[in-house]
């Protein structure tokens, strides 16, 4: 079967580049809404899963899904941390850290509202274990002190969170005394501070969590045999990269399925604009089907010719809106983790496997969009086209 030239397909588009525009713009805008959707789930999933370390171990009560609702007591604190298969330090200590998290509400600068951070009481061992967080202003906070170091997105969006400013929760003033970045990771949305006068400011007689670093990457199912074994623990260790996963997995699910509804209720009217214009190509270019059709040209290469025409032009669209959406990783937000409820501060991030499916979805509008004028267009009689030239 001859086919039409790729040319004259692409030719026909130019020839009425106002109304291809305006139809490419509309599907633009709702690939460009789609593919916002995936990268902000994306984002949510990375910022998270980048929080964990594969040779890190994090240890919680059986049953909590997060750390907030998690408690170590002390004793149970002491054993995990006598483990063997712990890695030490450049000190000789042994690297295992056990931490209290809570909430706290705090104003944000931006508007009156107050957002839930996390309150992470940490020691030295901690940081050890973290090394993506660094220090780029002031200094660690002494232990015993009522002294804090905040994340770089709580010193960017809360009030009275910059370097020498003080806060005020669990019932006395807490002066920040460093700034640190944590790599666009979820400890950027923290604040830390010495874990024994946290635990004793928010009243608390229990860990949250335990985590130590493995001597031997392997080794981990050899430590998780000997917890499950020693009927003094109740816990639950897993590796910390697995931890942060599971962490993200209901708030980057929900937005990606809501955001898809969303864009497939969009896609509609994207898919009417594109048959219209198809519609009304095929009833301005009767007498050309008609010369096509005399000059060899077969239905079926009619019938590819008008579908190309969509597809292109679904294409164009597709490519317009995913360049928007590619603009969106130069911002940073801030949500709500349902895992949590604490801020959580990240970045869209586009992927090779977005950039396909968005284009995927495009191709897909277009194809059911141009379909059926296409469908005409190969049905129409050479005779009925040229006597209506």
């Amino acid at each position: 079967m001859k086919a039409v030239p790729l040319s004259y397909i692409a030719r026909n588009l130019w020839v009425r580049r106002v109304t291809t525009l305006l139809t490419a713009g509309g599907m633009a805008l709702v690939v460009y809404t789609f593919a916002t959707v995936l990268m902000m789930s994306e984002g949510i999933r990375a910022t998270l899963v980048a929080t964990g370390r594969p040779d890190n171990v994090i240890a919680l009560r059986k049953g909590s899904p997060s750390e907030i609702s998690s408690g170590v007591d002390r004793s149970q604190a002491a054993v995990l941390a006598s483990l063997p298969g712990i890695a030490r330090g450049a000190d000789g200590q042994r690297l295992a850290s056990a931490e209290t998290v809570v909430l706290n509400a705090l104003p944000k600068k931006d508007s009156a509202k107050a957002g839930n951070l996390t309150m992470r009481g940490t020691s030295a061992a901690g940081l050890a274990l973290r090394p993506q967080v660094q220090l780029v202003a002031g200094r660690m906070f002494r232990p015993g002190s009522a002294e804090i170091i905040v994340g770089r997105a709580v010193s960017e969006g809360f009030a009275g969170a910059l370097l020498g400013q003080s806060l005020r929760f669990a019932g006395r003033q807490w002066r920040i005394v460093g700034i640190f970045d944590a790599a666009h990771t979820a400890f950027d949305s923290e604040i830390w501070g010495d874990v024994d006068v946290m635990m004793q400011a928010f009243r608390r007689s229990a860990y949250s969590v335990v985590l130590w670093r493995l001597a031997d990457p392997d080794g981990f199912a050899r430590q998780q045999a000997v917890i499950a074994a020693d009927p003094r623990l109740t816990v639950e260790a897993k590796p910390e990269v697995q931890f942060y996963e599971e962490q993200s997995q209901a708030l980057a699910t929900f937005i990606r399925i809501l955001g898809t509804a969303l864009s497939i209720i969009f896609s509609i009217g994207a898919v009417v604009g594109a048959m219209i214009t198809m519609f009304a190509a095929v009833s301005q270019r009767t007498a050309e089907i008609g010369t096509l059709r005399a000059l060899g040209f077969r239905r079926g290469a009619v019938l590819v010719a008008f579908l190309g025409e969509s597809l292109l032009l679904a294409l164009v669209g597709g490519l317009m809106g995913l360049a928007g959406a590619s603009l969106m990783q130069t911002v940073n937000i801030s949500t709500t983790n349902f895992q949590t409820f604490a801020e959580l501060a990240f970045q869209f991030k586009l992927t090779p496997g977005i950039v396909v499916q968005t284009l995927v979805f495009a191709l897909a509008m277009g194809f059911v969009g141009g379909f059926i004028p296409a469908w005409r267009a190969a049905r129409l009689q050479i005779v009925d086209c040229l006597r209506a030239a």
